[in-house]
């Protein structure tokens, strides 16, 4: 079952987000606008062919899978790193839910700004589109906040994990983190996300959380060639 996490974009794609992507059996995207993610069902000629025509000229698109990535033809790889993907396969903590918010349609503007200042990874105005997002705000500016990004049967990722530098050091992304994960296993599923190999505070913490490796992946982000 866990199969489907070896390419959680595809996963994501053929199935909870199929109503959000472009493209065939062979390869997929997410629409421009909601998500720069995209995707091959294997790693073959026709299928990397596929994916290349999905990506128009000046764009970006980012992909993720444990395997090795083989870079489409009229593609470059702008961008190659190591992530790591961690599953929580145990009940989550409980946390102290106090001051802690569903963020919806009014919230994106701030959370955008958020996104953009601290840098958890793609975030779009329509990032309510992939899943719930939870937030804390302090005197009335969003200060923190995690929600879900690639769903697919039996999971769903973790992922927009980050709190302004000034509100750093409170333990606000590991209370956000377990709101999220218990509002996945409530649903039966099990909480997932990924994190830079190289960012060991990140690991640290989901570590204390109680996710464990599952892992390695490999990231790249591919262009058009001109």
């Amino acid at each position: 079952m866990t199969a489907s996490l070896d390419r959680p974009i595809w996963s994501a794609l053929a199935t909870r987000h199929a109503g959000l992507a472009q493209g065939s059996s062979c390869a997929r995207r997410y629409l421009a606008e909601i998500a720069p993610f995209a995707a091959t069902q294997a790693d073959d000629r026709d299928c990397l062919l596929a994916l290349g025509d999905l990506v128009r000229p000046a764009e970006r698109v980012l992909v993720i899978q444990a395997t090795p990535i083989s870079v489409p033809p009229d593609l470059v790889a702008t961008t190659t790193a190591m992530g790591v993907q961690m599953l929580l396969e145990r009940p989550a903590q409980d946390l102290d839910g106090s001051g802690i918010e569903r963020l919806g349609a009014a919230d994106v503007e701030d959370m955008l700004a958020l996104a953009t200042l601290t840098k958890p990874g793609p975030f779009t105005l329509r990032a309510l589109s992939l899943g719930a997002f939870w937030g804390i705000r302090e005197q009335g500016r969003l200060i923190a906040m995690a929600g879900e990004r690639f769903g697919h049967p039996g999971f769903t990722e973790i992922s927009g994990v980050c709190t302004h530098p000034d509100a750093q050091g409170r333990g606000l992304a590991k209370r956000l983190s377990l709101l999220v994960a218990r509002a996945i296993q409530h649903r039966g599923e099990t909480p997932y996300l990924h994190a830079w190999e190289t960012n060991a505070r990140a690991i640290t913490l989901y570590r204390s959380i109680g996710f464990r490796l599952r892992a390695r992946m490999h990231v790249a982000a591919f262009e058009r060639m001109a």
